[in-house]
């Protein structure tokens, strides 16, 4: 019997695109805790969000309906997966919490969002924000559920972009979304 080993997804993808995966393939194979590895990803991220060689034309295009995910690479084990999102004046998320650790950082433009904390008495259930905040290029976030609720949106007038780092295996999954919250909010 012959069996084939797991292959990584890789768009395609230039030279620098290339070195950032292997500096978050190296990142990820430590082994950490998750907070601990979206906290070293997003050192690795960093340097190279603005610089204009790290994307394709095609991994900027945005998509007149909604925000557009492109995935740029998911690792053969799994481990991680890394996607750009274009949003276009406008576009946001659903509010939504996630299935593992996320790095994001700001390649162009500016992103908003607004974090939640959901509230229950055992019957009823509710969000409460907690912080609003505005990432403008070049901004480096990471987070670990749980905790991890949010709505993210480009309030800009421009196309924003950001690459997300997840420590999930999204060409097998199709996103990195847990559960979508239709609660009511309270600020």
């Amino acid at each position: 019997m012959t069996t084939t080993a797991p292959r990584a997804v890789t768009a395609a993808c230039t030279r620098r695109l290339r070195g950032l995966i292997e500096e978050i393939r190296e990142t990820v194979d430590r082994g950490l805790p998750p907070d601990l590895t979206a906290y070293l990803v997003g050192e690795r991220l960093a340097p190279h969000l603005g610089a204009p060689d790290l994307l394709t034309a095609e991994h900027c295009e945005g998509d007149p309906d909604r925000y557009r995910q492109h995935l740029l690479h998911a690792e053969a084990d799994g481990s991680f997966s890394l996607v750009a999102l274009v949003w276009l004046p406008g576009q946001q998320t659903s509010v939504h919490d996630h299935l593992s650790w996320c790095t994001t950082g700001v390649h162009a433009g500016e992103e908003s969002e607004r974090r939640y904390r959901l509230i229950s008495d055992g019957r009823t259930a509710r969000l409460v924000a907690t912080e609003d905040v505005v990432n403008p290029q070049g901004t480096v976030c990471g987070f670990a559920p749980p905790g991890d609720i949010h709505r993210v949106s480009n309030s800009g007038t421009g196309k924003a972009i950001s690459l997300h780092v997840y420590g999930a295996d999204l060409a097998r999954l199709g996103s990195s979304i847990r559960r979508v919250y239709r609660l009511p909010e309270e600020r």
